[in-house]
């Protein structure tokens, strides 16, 4: 089967195009120029909030950048991130698995309120740490809606004593709308399909 080129003008017309587009894109670029440290919400019903944050830490990793990683939710799991970072990164990752399981497992919940402030501890001094670059708190969005840890408590701790140019990423479902408002990136995962509806369980490698 034999693909038909693009004429010369169709070629021009697309290299016009894209000539347009760089240089808008160019100029918007040029403005910008500040750096901070960013707050960033991963929420939603959808897989893929703490993957990518997972994603986000090792990129901090690439760059030898310090980072560490709260674990509010699934520290009783053996994951393959927990696996991969203490093994193989732990001179530039400290990661602290601090939760139990999800409330339905524990079943209890004085305990999981002393495992979430347990973490939110954890957190605060990784955080003052101005050496450690980015921290992960993982599910503390369950932690939050929950009402284990104060939402005004965990928004006041960022606005007053987060070091300047430290990056802080908290995921997990229902983001509170007082979390939103602050942060400066926020995305939603959007569940359109998903295996576990069809009888199929978690498995190694893509949900743990």
């Amino acid at each position: 089967m034999s693909i038909e080129t693009d004429s010369p003008e169709t070629l021009a017309r697309h290299s016009a195009k894209m000539a347009k587009k760089k240089a808008a894109r160019d100029k918007i670029m040029a403005g910008k120029s500040g750096e901070k440290g960013l707050i960033i919400v991963h929420t939603g019903p959808g897989k893929g909030k703490s993957s990518s944050g997972f994603g986000m830490i090792l990129r901090c990793i690439a760059h030898e950048m310090p980072c560490a990683v709260v674990q509010f939710i699934k520290g009783a799991w053996d994951t393959g991130e927990r696996r991969l970072l203490t093994e193989n990164f732990g001179d530039l990752c400290q990661f602290h698995a601090m939760g139990e399981g999800f409330t339905w497992e524990t079943q209890d919940r004085e305990r999981d309120i002393a495992a979430a402030r347990a973490g939110w501890e954890k957190a605060k001094e990784l955080i003052r740490d101005p050496e450690i670059r980015m921290v992960l708190l993982d599910e503390i969005n369950i932690a939050l809606r929950y009402d284990y840890l104060p939402l005004d408590e965990v928004l006041d701790f960022l606005r007053e004593e987060k070091p300047e140019m430290t990056h802080v990423v908290l995921t997990g479902r229902n983001a509170a709308e007082g979390l939103i408002e602050a942060a400066d990136l926020v995305t939603e995962m959007t569940l359109i399909k998903h295996p576990f509806r069809s009888g199929i369980k978690g498995q190694a490698g893509v949900e743990f």
